[in-house]
């Protein structure tokens, strides 16, 4: 995956006057920062699932990893329609992040054990991942499912003054 040039939109209706649209370089940088994302999938019968998780930013997505098992991995099996969230819990000021696409699986070795060096330089020692048959496997969960989020459509929330809502629109 590559990093595409959005269109960048600011919303005045959600917008303080004078405000103006945030760069996406500016959000890339916050999605690769961020240390905690919230991941919103579909559960088969309609319902959603949100669930925090850790994730690494590279080559255009946003990647993440869960047990085969697991909720969010069955949740995608059926729909790979996604919501990731991240930013600030606070009202006056921060900026939050919401990025719309599709869950792809990341399953080439070599891209496995790029990203699995990201998650160490990133979150430390403690989450080293060994990379075989198309997954990642470490001795405390087993085997993890990596999956890539690239953004078809993201929302920038910028909080405090002046407060604006950005959209970048990938095509």
């Amino acid at each position: 995956m590559s990093e595409k040039d959005p269109v960048t939109e600011l919303d005045a209706r959600y917008s303080s006057e004078g405000a103006t649209a945030r760069p996406w370089e500016e959000a890339a940088a916050l999605l690769a920062e961020a240390e905690l994302y919230w991941l919103s999938t579909v559960r088969p019968d309609g319902r959603p699932h949100v669930t925090p998780l850790i994730g690494v930013w590279s080559a255009g997505a946003l990647h993440f990893c869960t047990g085969p098992a697991e909720r969010k991995a069955r949740n995608l099996l059926a729909n790979p329609e996604v919501v990731l969230t991240t930013g600030a819990n606070s009202l006056g000021g921060g900026f939050d992040l919401v990025v719309e696409g599709r869950a792809d699986p990341v399953t080439d070795e070599a891209g496995l054990s790029r990203l699995a060096g990201a998650w160490v330089a990133k979150y430390g020692k403690d989450w080293h991942f060994d990379v075989r048959e198309g997954a990642f496997f470490s001795e405390a969960g087993g085997r993890a499912l990596v999956f890539a989020v690239a953004p078809r459509t993201a929302f920038g929330f910028t909080k405090g003054e002046p407060f604006g809502q950005t959209r970048w629109r990938f095509t």
